[in-house]
């Protein structure tokens, strides 16, 4: 059985990942560059890169493709498109790039370090209404903030 971050490891020799800084660079070269998080609504709108759009990672496959409710048109037709994935971290979009390129997806790549790092190398965030983040308003949001039986059993801090 593997555990999770074997799970992302594993997934890393299928996939591709650019820095933040490599990301800005794609951005300003591809205007057409699709940026999608996949992390929950709830994280989106508390903020998100601009421009970017929002598919859980739960629902991931079913809006890959058409005749579901999850659907999303535009990530449907942009299996030739370049696209940026996106988390918190840069873990849940490596397994979301793996996951896309199974469903033909080939020109995919996870943003390393995440919207974290996007955060860090200090890149405009959003709110659901459009309004700029203050950063360091973002760095009290991204604190992981574990309780105790988040540890298991096993793990002494």
């Amino acid at each position: 059985m593997k555990k999770f971050l074997e799970l992302v490891k594993s997934s890393l020799t299928e996939i591709r990942e650019l820095m933040p800084w490599d990301m800005v660079t794609r951005c300003a070269e591809n205007p057409d560059l699709l940026i999608v998080d996949v992390r929950e609504p709830a994280e989106f709108n508390a903020m998100h890169i601009p421009g970017s759009i929002n598919v859980p990672r739960g629902i991931l496959e079913s809006a890959c493709d058409w005749g579901y409710e999850e659907t999303i048109p535009e990530l449907v037709e942009a299996r030739e498109r370049e696209i940026a994935v996106v988390c918190r971290s840069g873990y849940r979009s490596i397994l979301a790039v793996h996951a896309m390129q199974l469903l033909g997806y080939r020109n995919a790549f996870s943003l390393q370090t995440g919207v974290r790092g996007w955060k860090d190398y200090e890149q405009a965030l959003i709110d659901k209404n459009g309004a700029d983040v203050d950063l360091d308003d973002a760095d009290v949001f991204f604190t992981a903030n574990l309780r105790p039986e988040q540890l298991g059993p096993a793990r002494k801090y």
